[in-house]
């Protein structure tokens, strides 16, 4: 046995019982604390809607058990089962040229694990998600949205994969470097883009009519110093019964982006509060230093992937006998998560960090009782469970727990009321 082929056997075997153990804990505690509502919910929650979201967590937990084993089994199939190796054989014996071959292959690839994935998303969606009264997606509008993500992923994929494969056969010894640059500022203007082209394909987005709380936003905006493009709401409801808001893009061309869901349940100041913590996003430059994150994991691994694409115990390590560009490129796509799966602690603290900070901004510049019933609230229509498990939470929860997060807020009602802010 080659030896990364132990190395990479070991970092998956790790990397799975450590999940399922994470998913085990996650489930036998919340079924542990299914039988009460926790103290600082009991005047807001009901005990049914507290079994709900107990129920909702430990069954979709279940079925992401499930999905670890089989993703598991799936790449191992791809990859020392001979799957990559054979699907490479295929493709390189059309006989086109490398930079198609290396495309073509790719991009089936990846149709195919989608597919593979498929059963699992009808699941989620038509049995899970349906069981619990989320689902308003009709098989249609599913497969509708799968030809249209297919559709992208051809059609800004191939150029995107021709060009990172161009570049990797003519740029010697720095390919990486100039990839990393490409993808960056690829990823850059997707972000820029995102809003006016590629959401309105999958949802309709429509400006906020009602006057009084456009008014009231905008007052908040401006209070704020943010300038968008406009307040839209998205019709989530086609989908789903999950509510959410958000703001996307960046410069010129940024949006605030309410789901109808989220604005059926809230009140207008709860909007307010809500929008307030998303603003704090934007003046703390949190999405700046996420990018900058990002950035800097992106070129680490793409230097990572420089070196190994010219070591042949890499490929034949996971079952493949001709080393190529695009092979290294899938290989390393589909590996890598075994061994950075153990990092995941460290961007989840970040993230909850930022959360955090964001919440303290709204309490400044809204009310943080609304703040904390619009959570509420939204804890309640997403069925969220209160209490998670606080090892599975800190490796798989970008927000701080629910009764963490209600208890700084407290916190920072209490320093503002006594001048803590400045």
């Amino acid at each position: 046995m080659n030896l990364f082929t132990a190395v990479f056997l070991a970092a998956l075997a790790g990397s799975l019982l450590l999940q399922l153990w994470l998913a085990n804990r996650q489930r036998s505690h919340v079924r542990a604390n299914r039988g009460a509502v926790p103290n600082e919910f009991a005047e807001r929650i009901a005990l049914d809607e507290h079994h709900k979201a107990a129920d909702y967590t430990v069954t979709r937990t279940g079925l992401g058990m499930i999905e670890l084993l089989y993703g598991s089994l799936l790449l191992i199939a791809w990859t020392l089962g001979g799957g990559l190796e054979w699907l490479d054989t295929l493709w390189r014996s059309i006989g086109l040229g490398s930079i198609t071959t290396g495309v073509g292959f790719m991009l089936s690839a990846m149709i195919i694990m989608s597919l593979l994935d498929l059963p699992f998303s009808l699941y989620n969606t038509f049995v899970i998600e349906e069981r619990f009264g989320f689902n308003r997606s009709s098989l249609g509008v599913f497969l509708s949205d799968l030809v249209k993500q297919g559709i992208l992923l051809i059609a800004i994929g191939a150029p995107m994969i021709a060009l990172a494969l161009w570049i990797m056969n003519s740029s010697g010894g720095l390919w990486w470097l100039y990839v990393w640059l490409v993808w960056m500022s690829f990823s850059l203007i997707m972000f820029w883009a995102y809003p006016a082209i590629i959401a309105p394909l999958f949802n309709k987005f429509t400006p906020l009519e009602n006057e009084s709380l456009k008014t009231r936003i905008q007052s908040l905006l401006d209070k704020c110093g943010f300038r968008s493009q406009g307040i839209y709401v998205m019709d989530g409801s086609r989908r789903s019964g999950h509510g959410n808001a958000y703001f996307t893009g960046f410069g010129r061309n940024k949006r605030i982006v309410f789901f109808d869901t989220l604005l059926e349940s809230l009140d207008p100041q709860e909007v307010e509060a809500v929008l307030a913590h998303e603003l704090g996003h934007f003046k703390l430059r949190h999405i700046q230093k996420r990018l900058l994150t990002t950035a800097a994991l992106s070129l680490a691994g793409l230097a990572v992937l420089g070196w190994l694409e010219g070591q042949p115990w890499f490929y034949n390590g996971l079952g493949v006998s001709q080393p190529s560009s695009y092979m290294a490129l899938m290989l390393f796509m589909m590996i890598t998560p075994a061994f950075t799966f153990f990092l995941q602690p460290l961007m989840a603290r970040l993230s909850r960090k930022h959360e955090f900070e964001a919440d303290a901004y709204a309490v400044q510049q809204s009310s943080g009782s609304d703040l904390v019933q619009a959570l509420v609230k939204m804890y309640k229509e997403n069925a969220s469970t209160l209490t998670p498990d606080p090892l599975y939470s800190a490796f798989h929860d970008s927000h701080p727990p629910a009764p963490l997060r209600i208890s700084q807020i407290s916190g920072n009602m209490k320093q503002l009321s006594s001048g803590g802010y400045a």
